[in-house]
């Protein structure tokens, strides 16, 4: 209603333009500035920035997935409705060492599990195919025995020689005990990067908020150069990603 007076636009026409252009910004610049690697080089820097800063070798980077509030659209019944207790989507990410994201899907409903959100994304098919330039395994520091380049999750996801998660808390070992803690350390720079996200306090909005959140994510990364034109704009619906192709 403030857009309305501030501008002298009707109310039903800024529900209109404001999609549109939220739309035609996250199609213009979500290939420049959401960039998951696609070259062994781009990845290997990445796990170097894990070594470094998180004591943790091989990452690739952190998966997550977060509910993002909003009110129930009409006639969706409890498709939007998850565990917790409220309508939402889920925004899943893979983030690098520097809280920086590599790859988004934005717009499952909330009832979705994180696995099973994860196993219809671009990346998910494209780890499994091994064909976005991932680096073959090599040895650790200090040891001879080949070990794969992986991703890291928490216990919702399955595990697979390119996604490893913590050991279950029973009987561990001290190398185990070890391994959850440096784990747990460098996966909580993707809850930290939800957490920056979260201040912004963007809750509550109706299906409008997919395309609102895409948009933050892009101004998140860099200001943006308002200096091209736009693309078309359709008004197109769905879930949105960042492509793991280019």
């Amino acid at each position: 209603m403030s857009h309305s007076f501030g501008f002298r636009v009707a109310r039903n026409t800024i529900s209109v333009f404001i999609p549109e252009v939220c739309d035609a910004i996250f199609r213009l610049f979500s290939d420049e500035l959401i960039q998951c690697p696609s070259t062994e080089s781009e990845w290997k820097l990445v796990a170097k920035q894990f070594s470094e800063k998180w004591n943790f070798h091989h990452v690739l980077g952190a998966l997550d997935g977060k509910h993002i509030a909003l009110r129930c659209p009409p006639s969706a019944g409890s498709l939007y409705y998850n565990y917790k207790g409220f309508h939402s989507i889920v925004l899943m990410a893979l983030v690098d060492a520097d809280y920086k994201f590599l790859y988004v899907d934005i717009g499952a409903s909330g009832s979705s599990s994180d696995d099973g959100v994860f196993g219809e994304t671009e990346l998910k098919e494209a780890l499994e195919a091994g064909d976005i330039g991932v680096p073959g395994a090599e040895p650790l520091p200090g040891d001879g025995e080949p070990v794969p380049y992986f991703i890291i999750g928490d216990d919702a996801f399955p595990l697979k020689s390119w996604l490893m998660k913590p050991f279950q808390q029973r009987n561990m070992t001290i190398q185990e005990i070890i391994y959850n803690y440096r784990h747990s350390r460098a996966r909580r720079v993707v809850e930290n990067a939800f957490g920056i996200l979260a201040s912004r306090k963007l809750l509550g909005l109706s299906l409008l908020l997919r395309k609102l959140l895409g948009l933050l994510l892009l101004l998140r990364s860099r200001k943006i150069p308002l200096t091209e034109d736009w693309p078309g704009l359709d008004g197109s619906n769905g879930r949105s990603n960042s492509d793991v192709s280019s």
